[in-house]
């Protein structure tokens, strides 16, 4: 296996000395214990990824790539502390030029870990794209949400609107799904199977149930699948 208990050990104690010498002085066991496997896993996983679709891209650089910096953005927050005590890998979509693009998502954490797939606080343009296309072609989107495999595996999870978004009448049949400024599906994974010989298996598996979803989406964007 990639990842192991040293990776959620190291983020645990990482939590209670969240300051930057401690994080210098224990840099060897960063890099065996989380940075390392976390590209080994984004390695492994580029294969297999393309079965899905080979628009989207495992890139195992160490910066740049689609694991997300242990460094926070702490810029806009109240917590300065400067790093984040979770493992994020994002395998974005070609024509993405950052997070908030279609892309299929692995979060390793002492309190969760989960994949997903979607898209997360999409600009203004693509947010309304993405509306536009569900009240025009409800059909297949419910289709995709709605499906029993892949309620029975995730969860639509993110941020709504109180109000209905311009444009749309509070009655709309979809108005929940409307309301959505995140379409992103959630499932989540134990830390027994993060630690498994099989985890490749288990997460290409789950991509595949969000098969649906995340054509949709790239179908909304205009974006190839």
């Amino acid at each position: 296996p990639m990842f192991s208990k040293k990776t959620f050990e190291f983020l645990a104690q990482l939590d209670q000395n969240n300051n930057r010498d401690w994080f210098n002085d224990h840099k060897s066991q960063y890099e065996e214990y989380v940075r390392e496997p976390a590209l080994d896993f984004i390695r492994q996983m580029q294969a297999p990824l393309a079965e899905v679709s080979s628009h989207f891209v495992a890139s195992d650089k160490k910066v740049g790539g689609s694991l997300m910096r242990i460094h926070k953005d702490a810029r806009f927050s109240k917590d300065k502390t400067p790093y984040k005590i979770n493992v994020g890998i994002q395998f974005r979509h070609f024509m993405g030029k950052d997070v908030h693009a279609p892309g299929f998502y692995f979060h390793l954490a002492n309190d969760e870990c989960f994949v997903g797939a979607g898209i997360w606080r999409p600009e203004s343009k693509a947010l309304n794209a993405i509306r536009t296309c569900i009240d025009e072609n409800p059909n297949s989107y419910k289709k995709a949400i709605y499906d029993e495999q892949f309620k029975s595996i995730f969860e639509m999870s993110g941020e709504s609107l109180k109000r209905p978004p311009r444009g749309f009448e509070k009655e709309h049949p979809l108005i929940d799904e409307l309301k959505r400024k995140d379409f992103i599906a959630i499932s989540p994974l134990t830390q027994k199977q993060i630690c498994s010989n099989n985890l490749v298996d288990t997460v290409l598996e789950r991509y595949k149930v969000a098969d649906s979803l995340m054509g949709y989406l790239c179908f909304a964007l205009e974006q190839p699948y």
